[in-house]
């Protein structure tokens, strides 16, 4: 039997979400039991996920959910199967998803969970003997009006549609027990590009108020997933130039501009580095291309210190999470580059998941056009709060975006009371 253990990590994943807290919440004067109480988390919970293996061998798999404040809702977040998911980053996700779904004005708090495990080398067998385990563990604080889990990263539509059955086998039909399934089992339509759409939205928005034309634009895009990809397809659409993507495993760049649909359809059967366009580049040197928009969306931590330094863009738009360090902010700041942060620009899948719970709930279903409008309606609302917020307290777009979310939690749960 093998026992999977998460890998150390030279930061502090919770520590750098709560510098980010600290700065905003010493900007407003945050009161310091108020404080206190909004950076705890409020439950965690790590399980043990033993499972058979196709060879028949077992091996047994570390799982875990955080559940950071739910003052203002049911906790929300994503579920991620990748071998670097530990306590600490689990901790500091569910934070960030606490201001996410404050700042955009949904009736949710933060949650997140994980499993520390290499989902790639499982196969689809393996993993759906994962998925119901690890539910049938935590099931206990899962649920419609408790906690509401979504795609991330390694996992899809297919393993959402896996949690509702295994939840549904004891609480009957509940399709609102989670986000992001399949149409056929209650999904939402525009909830699989929900996370490009708003990093896009959010791009127009920036460039629009900072002076550059997101149609006349370049963009540089790591990571090449999901988000990467929807990003990747809604600038195309414009006219405007993709310069260059990029895998776990290296990248592709094209000072003219890379075949966005042809690249997209290439890599549903092949290798993105086996594309015939473009010339290879590492993930390290597509940070420090040349370009308007740099667009991180692929794991967080990827713009430190050093990597800051490098970059050669206007704009950084945060499709991952947590991508940038606090020390690369610093450097952003210093350098002029505008960050349009994570709890911002890919708060569109979290948004559309609300979506999602809403028409589940009502048994009543959007179409396309209803989705894009309320999603536009919320991104722009949310940008021109924080932008706003920005232009006055004379504060980076992050810090405004804190101060916002923060603001909103603390009345929620001064409201609330305390026993």
């Amino acid at each position: 039997m093998v026992v999977s253990s998460p890998p150390r990590h030279k930061t502090t994943d919770f520590e750098i979400a709560n510098r980010q807290f600290d700065l905003a919440a010493d900007a407003m004067g945050l009161d310091d039991q108020i404080r206190t109480l909004l950076k705890k988390p409020f439950r965690e919970l790590k399980v043990s996920v033993p499972i058979r293996l196709d060879n028949g061998s077992t091996r047994v798999f570390l799982g875990y959910r955080v559940q950071h404040n739910g003052a203002r809702g049911p906790f929300k977040g994503g579920l991620r199967f990748h071998p670097d998911v530990d306590l600490d980053e689990v901790r500091a996700l569910a934070a960030l998803m606490t201001w996410k779904t404050a700042l955009l004005h949904v009736p949710f708090g933060g949650g997140k969970g994980g499993v520390n495990c290499s989902h790639k080398e499982l196969s689809l067998a393996e993993k759906e003997r994962l998925t119901r385990k690890f539910i049938g563990r935590i099931s206990i604080i899962l649920g419609p009006n408790r906690d509401i889990p979504a795609p991330d990263v390694g996992t899809d539509a297919q393993t959402m549609a896996w949690i509702m059955d295994s939840y549904g086998r004891k609480s009957g039909y509940t399709p609102a027990c989670v986000t992001g399934k399949p149409l056929e089992l209650g999904g939402s339509v525009g909830r699989d590009s929900a996370t490009g759409r708003s990093t896009f939205l959010v791009l127009e928005e920036a460039g629009k108020a900072f002076g550059v034309d997101p149609g006349a634009s370049t963009s540089v895009i790591q990571g090449f997933g999901n988000a990467g990809r929807w990003a990747a397809h809604f600038i195309h659409a414009t006219g405007a130039k993709v310069l260059a993507v990029s895998g776990s495993k290296g990248g592709l760049y094209d000072p003219q501009g890379l075949d966005i649909p042809a690249l997209v359809e290439h890599v549903r059967t092949k290798h993105l580095l086996d594309f015939p366009q473009g010339k290879k580049v590492t993930n390290k040197e597509l940070l420090a291309l040349p370009c308007d928009f740099l667009i991180p969306a692929a794991l967080g931590g990827v713009l430190h210190e050093e990597t800051a330094r490098a970059v050669n863009a206007k704009f950084v738009i945060e499709a991952a999470n947590a991508p940038t360090t606090p020390r690369a902010d610093e450097v952003f700041e210093e350098r002029g580059i505008i960050v349009a942060p994570d709890i911002l620009a890919n708060a569109g899948g979290v948004t559309v998941s609300y979506f999602e719970w809403v028409q589940n709930l009502q048994q009543f279903f959007w179409d396309a056009d209803q989705v894009d409008r309320e999603l536009r309606k919320k991104l722009k609302a949310s940008w021109d709060a924080v932008y706003a917020t920005h232009r006055d307290k004379g504060v980076a777009l992050r810090r405004a975006a804190f101060m916002i979310a923060i603001d909103r939690v603390a009345r929620a749960e001064g409201m609330r009371g305390l026993e």
